[in-house]
Protein backbone atom coordinates (compact mmCIF):
# COMPACT_ATOMS: atom_id res chain seq x y z
CA UNK A 1 0.00 0.00 0.00
CA UNK A 2 2.93 2.32 0.98
CA UNK A 3 4.23 1.83 -2.85
CA UNK A 4 0.79 2.83 -4.25
CA UNK A 5 0.46 6.09 -1.70
CA UNK A 6 3.99 7.35 -3.16
CA UNK A 7 3.43 6.87 -6.60
CA UNK A 8 0.24 8.85 -6.41
CA UNK A 9 2.17 11.74 -3.95
CA UNK A 10 5.26 11.65 -6.15
CA UNK A 11 2.74 12.62 -9.27
CA UNK A 12 0.75 14.70 -7.61
CA UNK A 13 3.81 16.78 -6.34
CA UNK A 14 5.78 16.59 -9.68
CA UNK A 15 2.75 17.94 -11.93
CA UNK A 16 1.96 20.44 -9.17
CA UNK A 17 5.72 21.67 -9.44
CA UNK A 18 5.67 21.22 -13.34
CA UNK A 19 2.51 23.50 -13.61
CA UNK A 20 4.28 26.05 -10.97
CA UNK A 21 7.60 26.26 -13.26
CA UNK A 22 5.24 27.01 -16.42
CA UNK A 23 3.99 30.05 -14.77
CA UNK A 24 6.95 31.09 -13.57
CA UNK A 25 8.67 30.27 -17.05
CA UNK A 26 10.96 27.78 -16.18
CA UNK A 27 10.18 25.11 -19.12
CA UNK A 28 10.72 25.39 -22.57
CA UNK A 29 8.40 27.72 -24.17
CA UNK A 30 7.39 25.04 -26.48
CA UNK A 31 6.27 23.21 -23.32
CA UNK A 32 4.51 25.59 -21.48
CA UNK A 33 0.53 24.51 -21.60
CA UNK A 34 -0.27 27.92 -19.25
CA UNK A 35 0.88 30.50 -21.34
CA UNK A 36 0.06 28.78 -24.52
CA UNK A 37 -3.17 28.40 -23.39
CA UNK A 38 -3.57 32.12 -22.46
CA UNK A 39 -2.32 33.27 -26.04
CA UNK A 40 -4.13 30.79 -27.94
CA UNK A 41 -7.80 32.41 -25.94
CA UNK A 42 -6.41 35.71 -25.99
CA UNK A 43 -6.09 35.92 -30.16
CA UNK A 44 -9.08 34.04 -30.71
CA UNK A 45 -11.01 35.93 -28.33
CA UNK A 46 -10.01 38.86 -30.00
CA UNK A 47 -11.09 37.30 -33.62
CA UNK A 48 -14.76 37.52 -31.73
CA UNK A 49 -13.77 41.21 -30.62
CA UNK A 50 -13.11 42.31 -34.33
CA UNK A 51 -14.84 39.65 -36.73
CA UNK A 52 -18.09 38.71 -34.24
CA UNK A 53 -20.60 36.63 -36.02
CA UNK A 54 -23.69 37.07 -33.78
CA UNK A 55 -22.98 40.79 -33.51
CA UNK A 56 -25.61 41.15 -30.80
CA UNK A 57 -23.82 39.10 -28.59
CA UNK A 58 -21.86 41.01 -25.61
CA UNK A 59 -18.17 41.06 -25.55
CA UNK A 60 -18.27 39.25 -21.76
CA UNK A 61 -20.78 37.13 -22.92
CA UNK A 62 -23.10 35.07 -20.69
CA UNK A 63 -20.83 33.07 -18.61
CA UNK A 64 -17.35 33.98 -19.17
CA UNK A 65 -16.07 34.39 -16.62
CA UNK A 66 -17.74 30.88 -15.61
CA UNK A 67 -16.23 29.38 -18.26
CA UNK A 68 -12.87 30.80 -17.76
CA UNK A 69 -12.60 29.11 -13.97
CA UNK A 70 -13.33 25.84 -15.81
CA UNK A 71 -10.41 26.48 -18.43
CA UNK A 72 -7.73 26.77 -15.67
CA UNK A 73 -9.35 24.24 -13.69
CA UNK A 74 -9.75 21.46 -16.58
CA UNK A 75 -6.14 22.18 -17.28
CA UNK A 76 -4.00 22.64 -14.33
CA UNK A 77 -5.54 21.98 -11.00
CA UNK A 78 -7.83 18.89 -11.85
CA UNK A 79 -5.02 17.55 -13.44
CA UNK A 80 -2.93 17.70 -10.72
CA UNK A 81 -5.06 15.50 -8.76
CA UNK A 82 -5.53 13.02 -11.77
CA UNK A 83 -1.84 12.33 -12.77
CA UNK A 84 -1.74 10.92 -9.38
CA UNK A 85 -4.39 8.08 -9.81
CA UNK A 86 -2.62 7.62 -13.36
CA UNK A 87 0.37 7.05 -12.23
CA UNK A 88 -0.83 4.07 -9.34
CA UNK A 89 -2.42 2.68 -12.52
CA UNK A 90 0.84 2.81 -14.55
CA UNK A 91 2.45 1.14 -11.24
CA UNK A 92 -0.56 -1.67 -11.62
CA UNK A 93 0.49 -1.86 -15.16
CA UNK A 94 3.77 -2.34 -14.79
CA UNK A 95 3.82 -4.94 -12.06
CA UNK A 96 1.41 -6.99 -14.92
CA UNK A 97 4.54 -6.75 -17.38
CA UNK A 98 1.93 -4.08 -19.38
CA UNK A 99 4.34 -1.42 -20.75
CA UNK A 100 3.96 1.36 -23.24
CA UNK A 101 4.55 -0.96 -25.92
CA UNK A 102 2.46 -3.81 -25.13
CA UNK A 103 -0.75 -2.72 -27.02
CA UNK A 104 1.51 -1.70 -29.99
CA UNK A 105 -0.39 -2.22 -33.43
CA UNK A 106 1.68 0.09 -35.44
CA UNK A 107 5.50 0.93 -35.43
CA UNK A 108 5.70 4.60 -36.98
CA UNK A 109 9.31 5.07 -35.51
CA UNK A 110 10.53 4.79 -38.95
CA UNK A 111 8.66 6.96 -40.39
CA UNK A 112 9.32 10.96 -41.23
CA UNK A 113 8.40 13.30 -38.37
CA UNK A 114 5.83 15.09 -39.59
CA UNK A 115 3.63 11.91 -40.97
CA UNK A 116 4.23 10.71 -37.54
CA UNK A 117 2.59 13.74 -36.20
CA UNK A 118 -0.50 13.57 -38.26
CA UNK A 119 -0.81 9.74 -37.81
CA UNK A 120 -1.03 10.40 -34.36
CA UNK A 121 -3.37 13.11 -34.67
CA UNK A 122 -5.72 11.49 -36.76
CA UNK A 123 -5.53 9.07 -34.24
CA UNK A 124 -6.11 10.56 -31.02
CA UNK A 125 -8.65 12.73 -33.02
CA UNK A 126 -10.72 9.50 -33.84
CA UNK A 127 -10.96 8.32 -30.35
CA UNK A 128 -12.14 11.78 -29.15
CA UNK A 129 -14.74 11.32 -31.66
CA UNK A 130 -15.83 8.38 -30.51
CA UNK A 131 -15.39 8.78 -26.69
CA UNK A 132 -18.11 12.15 -27.63
CA UNK A 133 -20.38 10.07 -29.56
CA UNK A 134 -20.60 7.95 -26.30
CA UNK A 135 -21.00 11.29 -24.31
CA UNK A 136 -24.32 11.17 -25.97
CA UNK A 137 -25.44 7.67 -26.43
CA UNK A 138 -25.68 6.91 -22.63
CA UNK A 139 -27.27 8.57 -20.10
CA UNK A 140 -24.91 8.20 -17.76
CA UNK A 141 -22.47 9.81 -19.55
CA UNK A 142 -24.71 12.57 -20.47
CA UNK A 143 -25.18 13.60 -17.16
CA UNK A 144 -21.75 14.59 -16.57
CA UNK A 145 -21.46 15.72 -20.56
CA UNK A 146 -24.52 18.10 -19.43
CA UNK A 147 -22.10 20.33 -18.24
CA UNK A 148 -20.71 21.13 -21.60
CA UNK A 149 -24.27 22.06 -23.38
CA UNK A 150 -25.60 23.66 -20.57
CA UNK A 151 -23.45 26.90 -22.54
CA UNK A 152 -26.29 29.61 -23.74
CA UNK A 153 -23.83 31.68 -25.79
CA UNK A 154 -20.83 30.22 -27.49
CA UNK A 155 -17.49 31.39 -27.39
CA UNK A 156 -13.99 30.31 -26.99
CA UNK A 157 -13.83 29.36 -23.56
CA UNK A 158 -16.97 27.04 -23.56
CA UNK A 159 -14.74 25.24 -25.33
CA UNK A 160 -13.26 23.85 -22.02
CA UNK A 161 -16.38 24.33 -19.80
CA UNK A 162 -16.81 20.70 -19.19
CA UNK A 163 -17.36 18.49 -16.02
CA UNK A 164 -13.99 16.82 -14.74
CA UNK A 165 -15.53 13.15 -15.25
CA UNK A 166 -14.73 13.41 -18.48
CA UNK A 167 -11.30 13.49 -18.08
CA UNK A 168 -11.60 10.24 -16.27
CA UNK A 169 -13.15 9.47 -19.66
CA UNK A 170 -11.56 10.37 -22.06
CA UNK A 171 -7.44 10.26 -20.65
CA UNK A 172 -6.91 6.51 -20.11
CA UNK A 173 -8.77 5.88 -23.98
CA UNK A 174 -6.41 8.45 -25.59
CA UNK A 175 -3.56 6.80 -23.79
CA UNK A 176 -4.27 3.37 -25.11
CA UNK A 177 -4.17 5.39 -28.20
CA UNK A 178 -0.77 6.66 -28.14
CA UNK A 179 0.19 2.94 -26.87
CA UNK A 180 -1.33 1.58 -30.08
CA UNK A 181 1.49 3.58 -32.24
CA UNK A 182 5.25 2.55 -31.58
CA UNK A 183 7.73 4.96 -32.01
CA UNK A 184 6.14 7.80 -31.48
CA UNK A 185 8.28 10.45 -30.83
CA UNK A 186 6.55 12.09 -27.21
CA UNK A 187 7.77 15.79 -27.82
CA UNK A 188 5.10 15.45 -30.86
CA UNK A 189 2.40 15.59 -28.34
CA UNK A 190 2.85 19.01 -27.47
CA UNK A 191 2.45 19.98 -31.51
CA UNK A 192 -0.64 18.20 -31.39
CA UNK A 193 -1.87 19.13 -28.08
CA UNK A 194 -1.61 23.01 -29.33
CA UNK A 195 -3.38 22.43 -32.34
CA UNK A 196 -6.07 20.77 -30.95
CA UNK A 197 -6.63 23.76 -28.50
CA UNK A 198 -6.27 26.38 -31.37
CA UNK A 199 -9.10 24.15 -33.49
CA UNK A 200 -11.44 23.83 -30.13
CA UNK A 201 -11.22 27.48 -29.29
CA UNK A 202 -12.39 28.38 -32.65
CA UNK A 203 -15.10 25.59 -32.88
CA UNK A 204 -16.40 27.56 -30.03
CA UNK A 205 -15.70 30.72 -31.17
CA UNK A 206 -18.49 33.71 -31.95
CA UNK A 207 -16.69 33.81 -35.26
CA UNK A 208 -17.78 32.70 -38.78
CA UNK A 209 -15.16 30.26 -40.09
CA UNK A 210 -16.06 27.27 -42.63
CA UNK A 211 -12.37 26.15 -44.37
CA UNK A 212 -14.28 25.93 -47.79
CA UNK A 213 -13.78 23.19 -49.49
CA UNK A 214 -11.79 21.71 -46.34
CA UNK A 215 -14.76 21.89 -44.28
CA UNK A 216 -15.13 18.22 -45.07
CA UNK A 217 -11.94 17.39 -43.39
CA UNK A 218 -11.65 20.40 -40.42
CA UNK A 219 -14.23 20.90 -37.79
CA UNK A 220 -15.33 24.98 -37.84
CA UNK A 221 -17.65 27.00 -35.67
CA UNK A 222 -20.76 26.68 -37.94
CA UNK A 223 -20.73 23.14 -38.08
CA UNK A 224 -19.61 23.06 -33.95
CA UNK A 225 -22.69 25.59 -32.97
CA UNK A 226 -25.11 22.65 -34.73
CA UNK A 227 -23.68 19.64 -32.51
CA UNK A 228 -25.48 22.34 -29.22
CA UNK A 229 -28.55 22.54 -31.12
CA UNK A 230 -31.47 22.53 -28.29
CA UNK A 231 -33.61 21.25 -31.28
CA UNK A 232 -31.74 18.41 -33.12
CA UNK A 233 -32.89 16.23 -36.15
CA UNK A 234 -35.97 14.13 -35.38
CA UNK A 235 -34.44 10.92 -33.79
CA UNK A 236 -31.05 12.04 -33.68
CA UNK A 237 -29.28 12.04 -29.88
CA UNK A 238 -26.87 14.36 -31.35
CA UNK A 239 -25.11 15.45 -34.52
CA UNK A 240 -21.58 16.80 -35.45
CA UNK A 241 -19.29 15.05 -32.95
CA UNK A 242 -15.76 16.35 -34.13
CA UNK A 243 -13.48 17.25 -32.34
CA UNK A 244 -11.19 18.71 -34.59
CA UNK A 245 -11.78 16.81 -38.07
CA UNK A 246 -15.08 16.74 -39.41
CA UNK A 247 -14.25 13.96 -41.66
CA UNK A 248 -15.39 11.46 -39.22
CA UNK A 249 -18.85 12.69 -39.17
CA UNK A 250 -19.22 12.67 -42.81
CA UNK A 251 -17.76 9.15 -42.81
CA UNK A 252 -20.70 8.13 -40.44
CA UNK A 253 -23.09 10.30 -41.51
CA UNK A 254 -23.69 12.35 -38.22
CA UNK A 255 -22.73 15.54 -39.81
CA UNK A 256 -25.84 18.08 -40.07
CA UNK A 257 -25.60 21.87 -40.96
CA UNK A 258 -28.53 23.12 -42.28
CA UNK A 259 -27.66 26.41 -42.39
CA UNK A 260 -25.17 28.97 -41.28
CA UNK A 261 -27.05 32.40 -40.11
CA UNK A 262 -25.46 31.33 -36.31
CA UNK A 263 -28.97 32.22 -34.59
CA UNK A 264 -30.30 29.30 -33.33
CA UNK A 265 -31.17 28.51 -30.02
CA UNK A 266 -28.05 26.39 -28.31
CA UNK A 267 -28.56 23.90 -24.57
CA UNK A 268 -31.29 21.47 -24.14
CA UNK A 269 -34.24 20.54 -23.05
CA UNK A 270 -34.53 21.76 -19.21
CA UNK A 271 -31.53 23.40 -19.17
CA UNK A 272 -33.19 26.36 -17.71
CA UNK A 273 -32.90 24.38 -14.65
CA UNK A 274 -29.71 23.40 -14.55
CA UNK A 275 -27.41 24.40 -12.31
CA UNK A 276 -25.86 27.96 -12.89
CA UNK A 277 -22.53 27.36 -10.40
CA UNK A 278 -19.56 25.51 -10.44
CA UNK A 279 -19.87 23.27 -7.74
CA UNK A 280 -23.84 22.74 -8.03
CA UNK A 281 -22.98 21.20 -12.14
CA UNK A 282 -19.93 19.55 -10.15
CA UNK A 283 -22.41 17.04 -8.28
CA UNK A 284 -25.32 17.32 -10.83
CA UNK A 285 -23.86 14.37 -12.71
CA UNK A 286 -24.10 11.79 -10.10
CA UNK A 287 -27.70 12.61 -9.92
CA UNK A 288 -30.37 10.21 -12.07
CA UNK A 289 -31.79 12.70 -14.99
CA UNK A 290 -34.13 12.15 -18.18
CA UNK A 291 -31.73 12.37 -21.50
Amino acid sequence: MREYLDAFLSALIGTADWTWKSVIMEVPWFMNYFYGLILISLMTWGLEIVFPWRKNQNMIRKDFWLDGFYMFFNFFIFSIAINGIYNVIALLFGKMNLGISSLTLFDIGSIHPALQLITFFVLLDFVQWFTHLLLHRYEFLWRFHKVHHSVKEMGFAAHLRYHWMENILYKPLKTIGLMILGGFEPQQAYIVHFISITIGHLNHANVKITWGPFKYVFNNPVMHLYHHAFKLPKGKIGVNYGISLSLWDYIFRTNYVPEDSGTIEIGFEGDDQFPKDFISQSVSGFRRTKM
